[in-house]
């Protein structure tokens, strides 16, 4: 590139640690984050060399950044803490400081680390109110702060937030597009679906993955393959950051289990343990764990699902994100009630249903509502879906038949009937028919 020609043949100077701060935040967008440490420690010594702070404050935080990305996330942390003193003392360029606490809070948020968000937040608002009107980091560090309004469960205020953000980052496409997308979470939340679409689309329109919030919509809509297949396409063209993998692992879970597809939950849980394991931060823990916990509860392992939901309901509560915890509650009072403990579930139902009621989660309400009005009197253990599947099987269709009436795929089809045959213990479709007229399903 030009800069490196023009530095090439030149002595060390800051102009060379200027070019590897840019070299290792391309790096670091690239998933290469040795490379990107190696870089910005570069950047740090040439920055301590010729006495500049901007050079220093952005190295060290360009190497805490890298540091977390490799799952070393106490050093990492440790590092953008120290980077944060160089910010607050007031001693860096206000392009510099607006750039580690805008990299700062984000990782923040995507560790769900709230309590240093919050402090940090607090500092970066006081800050932002200090520019004038046209300064581009106001907006940028709104959306800061409508992640942690909404991860709070404050969503009326995230949403107001969310849309003076979109305003405002105009100059952004992207950042602006990233606006929409936390609008479209909330409203897909509260059970807003054409407002979540509208969102979404938006999003997508200026540049930002509506992922997984698209899939999830398309699944809370009764689209399961769409959101399969589109989340599928999302994990694989993912290859950057792995906390944003994670976040499409989770989904993928959820969205396979839902479309009976076992093996593909099993693959994205084990990816996320995986991710969970090497970061070792309590959300990333507290997400796999409620993977495997609704794993095992499709496939009546019903001792380890509450096992793990029990952990994933305690680590949900004490991070205080409300949203997370209420859905994993109802898991873990479905687990409870596989297990025969019929008071304990309701417990835990109303426990669930309660918090929807107050976040204003109108479509999760309704579904612990459902819930707590009793266990699903399905013979077999059969899902809604399989004895749909069954009731045409049982008519005489074939699977291409069923898969046209029930506007999903003929392996959709064939992975459902699979999983009827394991339920009930049979291995044809006459036997299975048989079960259907036997208990009244045909």
């Amino acid at each position: 590139m030009r800069a490196q020609r023009h530095l090439r043949d030149q002595p060390e100077c800051v102009e060379h640690g200027f070019l590897a701060l840019f070299e290792a935040a391309v790096a670091q967008f690239r998933g290469e984050v040795d490379e990107a440490a190696s870089l910005a420690e570069r950047a740090t010594e040439l920055g301590q060399r010729f006495g500049d702070r901007d050079l220093v404050a952005m190295g060290i935080h360009l190497q805490g950044l890298a540091r977390i990305s490799a799952g070393g996330v106490a050093e990492g942390m440790a590092l953008l803490d120290e980077a944060m003193t160089w910010v607050v003392a007031g001693e860096l360029n206000p392009y510099f400081t607006g750039v580690i606490y805008c990299n700062v809070l984000s990782i923040c948020l995507e560790l769900a680390d709230l309590a240093r968000a919050a402090e940090w937040n607090k500092a970066a608002t006081a800050w932002c109110e200090s520019l004038p009107e046209d300064a581009p980091f106001p907006g940028l560090c709104r959306l800061n702060r409508i992640e942690a309004a909404n991860l709070r469960g404050a969503w009326s205020d995230a949403e107001t937030e969310a849309k003076r953000a979109s305003e405002e980052l105009t100059f952004n496409p992207r950042a602006a597009g990233h606006a929409f997308y936390e609008t479209g979470e909330i409203r897909r939340r509260i059970g807003n679906f054409a407002g979540a679409e509208e969102a979404f689309t938006r999003a997508h329109e200026l540049g930002f993955d509506p992922q997984p919030g698209l899939a999830l919509l398309r699944l809370a809509q009764g689209k399961a393959e769409a959101a399969l297949g589109a989340l599928g396409l999302a994990v694989a063209g993912n290859s950057g950051s792995r906390l944003r993998r994670a976040r499409l692992l989770a989904a993928q879970v959820e969205v396979a289990l839902a479309a009976g597809d076992l093996d593909a939950a099993r693959t994205a849980s084990r990816e996320l343990e995986t991710i969970a394991g090497d970061f070792g931060t309590p959300a990333l823990e507290a997400g796999a764990a409620t993977a495997r916990g609704a794993l095992r509860l499709a496939e009546g392992e019903v001792p380890e699902a509450i096992e793990a939901l029990r952990h994933a309901c305690v680590t949900w509560r004490d991070l205080r994100l409300p949203y997370e915890a209420a859905q994993t509650r109802a898991l873990y009072g479905l687990a409870l009630r596989k297990a025969g403990h019929e008071e304990d579930a309701r417990l835990e139902l109303r426990a669930a249903l309660a918090a929807f009621e107050r976040l204003g989660a109108g479509a999760d309400a309704a579904k612990a509502a459902d819930l707590l009005a009793g266990p699903a009197a399905l013979p077999g253990g059969l899902t809604v879906r399989e004895v749909e599947v069954l009731h045409l099987v049982a008519a005489g269709r074939t699977n291409r038949e069923v898969a046209a009436a029930l506007t999903v795929s003929e392996h959709t089809v064939a992975r459902h009937l699979q999983n009827i045959f394991a339920k009930l213990g049979v291995s044809s479709r006459a036997a299975a028919t048989a079960f259907a007229v036997e208990h009244g399903l045909a």
